[in-house]
């Protein structure tokens, strides 16, 4: 069994907090307000991998702030695929030290459990996969469920939430005191999860931000998170924000994630080629399957098998004669990644030189994956003199997920807008090692 180790983005020590007027530029939007921006500076860390999903995340976004009265120090996970945030929680005094990744609710006197009765309980979580139920003290108890068989749960509660200077009171999370998972350990590196996607019950919907962004830099692993409104200024962007509209359903269906930030993918290119496959298998089905999401909680990208054979093949046959694929199918990376490269250990810089681009095209903007995003080699795997590489698009059927999944590490070097007020996300190619260093958050 092979160890791998991760790079974990986490928010440096400090947070800044930024007034940014909309008088100051001609925007096109009329807004005589001025806007708050919390901004939240990234870096990188190495830990061993964190496990939401049946594959391993490689970079993980965790945020650092405060909770309670007196604040207690809390890192979560930015997961833009989950409804409710939620914190480990820990009443026993011999393990609920402030070194210890767990927060204490007895230590806090703006803590407030949520009753049955509570409108929270009763509406709010008609999103939840399982209905909210009560306990033996009359108080709303939550189940989250994972598809690699984890799970959390505990009570729903309102706690106050700190961010620099901005105190957020009464935000509903979940005080989870009992977790199931294969990855305990790792997971016990965090102290909870950050829902981050269009549910009530969201951090961001909480808030009542009208949008967030984040960018991830491709060249150190830098970057930014931006809660709130925000106008772009052409020295942060390379290319204009393209919007691709958010689908939404009035109807519930079994396999739709109607909270998801879903997206219409409507084709893949290689080498600017569009690849011939039918429209209708971007399409989901009557039972909701086949929707597309983005989701900052999902490194790779994958696909429905359809779709992933014909990009497959095209990218095979692209490398033939340039690359050395790993034959033998006793290597499949993280379960769902079958197309795998030997590279001799003296080309490793070179390897990005010689493979073709390939694009995501959305209703209304194009996803174009760097070079140096479309391989990645894996940590520990070596072939005599030759590393190993894995094409980072994946196949959603080898994960048993009923949908196209578009992770974070194909959003490198792109500046990502997620508008609520408008229902869309925006997408614009940039430098975010530059882009950090522009808004004056530089380390």
């Amino acid at each position: 069994m092979r160890d791998l180790y991760i790079l974990v983005i986490t928010t440096i020590t400090c947070i800044i907090q930024t007034i940014l007027s909309s008088s100051s530029s001609s925007s096109s939007s009329s807004s005589s307000t001025e806007s708050e921006i919390l901004i939240l500076p990234l870096k990188t860390q190495e830990i061993p991998s964190l496990s939401k999903l049946p594959f391993r995340h490689n970079v993980t976004l965790t945020v650092s702030l405060a909770v309670g009265s007196p604040p207690q120090n809390v890192t979560m996970v930015l997961d833009t695929g989950s409804e409710l945030s939620w914190l480990h929680c820990n009443t026993t005094q011999n393990n609920a030290s402030k070194e210890s990744n767990f927060f204490d609710p007895t230590r806090s006197a703006s803590y407030s459990p949520v009753h049955c009765s509570s409108p929270v309980c009763t509406n709010r979580t008609r999103d939840f996969a399982i209905p909210a139920s009560c306990d033996s003290n009359d108080l709303c108890h939550a189940t989250l469920s994972y598809a690699d068989f984890s799970s959390s749960e505990g009570n729903l509660a309102s706690e106050n939430f700190h961010i620099s200077s901005s105190n957020m009171s009464g935000l509903v999370f979940g005080c989870m005191g009992s977790t199931f998972s294969s990855n305990a350990d790792e997971d016990a590196k965090t102290t909870g999860l950050m829902g981050m996607n269009r549910g009530s019950l969201s951090f961001v919907s909480q808030m009542a931000f009208p949008k967030f962004s984040y960018c991830i830099s491709g060249s150190d692993f830098s970057g930014v998170l931006l809660l709130g409104e925000f106008s772009s200024s052409s020295s942060v962007f390379i290319s204009p924000l393209n919007y691709t509209p958010l689908v939404q359903i009035s109807t519930p269906l079994p396999y739709f994630d109607r909270v998801a930030y879903t997206v219409r993918l409507e084709g893949i290119k290689v080498s600017d080629k569009l690849l011939p496959i039918p429209e209708s298998v971007f399409v989901p089905d009557h039972t909701g399957a086949g929707q597309t999401m983005v989701d900052s909680g999902t490194q790779f990208t994958f696909l429905l098998g359809p779709a992933y054979s014909v990009l497959r093949e095209e990218f095979l046959n692209k490398t033939t004669g340039v690359l050395t694929a790993l034959e033998g199918s006793d290597f499949v990376f993280q379960g769902a990644m079958d197309l795998c490269y030997r590279v001799p250990l003296k080309e490793s810089e070179n390897v990005s030189k010689v493979v073709p681009s390939v694009s995501l095209v959305f209703d209304g903007a194009e996803m174009s994956v760097s070079a140096e995003s479309l391989l990645y080699r894996v940590p520990g795997q070596v072939r005599g003199t030759d590393s190993v590489y894995c094409f980072t698009f994946g196949n959603s059927d080898l994960l048993g997920v009923e949908a196209f999944l578009i992770g974070h590490h194909h959003q490198q070097d792109m500046w990502m807008e997620f508008d609520l007020e408008n229902s869309r996300i925006g997408l614009a190619h940039t430098r975010c090692d530059l882009a950090v260093q522009r808004l004056g958050l530089a380390t």
